[in-house]
């Protein structure tokens, strides 16, 4: 594989939220308020204003599009001509800011949060993740998590892995018939990175942004890492796509703090070519 990036969108505020759908990488350029899709090509087109700050998304069965408004801690669901709608208040259940999701294939939603005031420097808290079922129910699906970031769920819907940003490891669950999550155990411990935005490849192997370690690793079931790329500034998710599948789609930026993005608008979606194509979801 090449470990040389090339840029397809620069001059953003701060990416996240990569998605692979329909032939373009959606994204959410979070400081900006606005969610976002590029073609191979670098084509740019804004879906929605998000006043909220948007974070992760994710489509319902029927091809609505689903946005978490990170700072109101709410799940919205974009209709056919436009209009962002409430599916779910999350604000008793979260305990700050939210942020990434991965929807399964039910259209049932698992949203992360902060659990603190990261800006403040607060002392790190651990929270939850939230399931938001399509018609609007929430519940807690799993506790005790150190800031549940970016989630993958497995090609036959059976396991969920999320990553704990402030754990530095990757935990799975299996997914009960319900939605429900049982079985926690610790996927992978990493070292030396810590886990951001998440993808799932043919192999079982995730690939992961690590934001302090300025690049992106492949890793195994057990924590072997096979692959590592290495990023100018910090890496904060990846999403895998493209026509094959193999392009590596990873979002970067110099720092994460609202005020400096917006004033530097150095964030960049780079792309590199990847071993193996994209799996499961999202």
């Amino acid at each position: 594989m090449s470990t040389e990036g090339r840029a397809l969108v620069e001059g953003l505020a701060f990416p996240e939220g990569p998605r692979w759908h329909e032939e373009r990488l959606w994204f959410s350029d979070m400081h900006s308020g606005v969610v976002c899709a590029v073609d191979e090509g670098g084509r740019v087109e804004t879906i929605a204003e998000v006043a909220g700050s948007p974070s992760g998304l994710g489509w319902l069965p029927d091809g609505r599009l689903l946005v978490v408004s990170m700072q109101d801690r709410r799940l919205l669901r974009r209709e056919p001509d436009g209009a962002l709608v409430e599916v779910a208040n999350l604000f008793d259940l979260a305990s700050f800011h939210c942020n990434d999701m991965v929807v399964d294939s039910a259209g049932r939603a698992y949203v992360g949060n902060f659990g603190f005031d990261l800006e403040a420097r607060e002392t790190p808290k651990t929270t939850n993740l939230i399931l938001v079922t399509p018609d609007g129910e929430a519940r807690t699906a799993a506790d005790d998590l150190s800031f549940p970031n970016g989630t993958v769920i497995t090609p036959d819907g059976r396991q969920l892995i999320v990553g704990e940003t402030f754990g530095a490891r990757l935990t799975a669950f299996d997914v009960e018939a319900d939605g429900s999550l049982s079985n926690r155990r610790t996927w992978a411990t990493l070292e030396g990175a810590v886990p951001d935005g998440i993808c799932l490849d043919t192999e079982g192997g995730i690939w992961v942004a690590s934001p302090v370690s300025s690049e992106v690793l492949r890793v195994e079931e057990g924590g072997r890492v096979s692959h590592r790329l290495a990023v100018s500034t910090q890496a904060f998710a990846c999403m895998l796509g493209g026509a094959d599948g193999c392009s590596l789609f990873v979002c970067t930026a110099t720092d994460s703090s609202p005020d400096a993005c917006r004033k530097r608008r150095d964030g960049r979606i780079e792309v590199f070519r990847a071993p193996f194509p994209r799996a499961g979801l999202p």
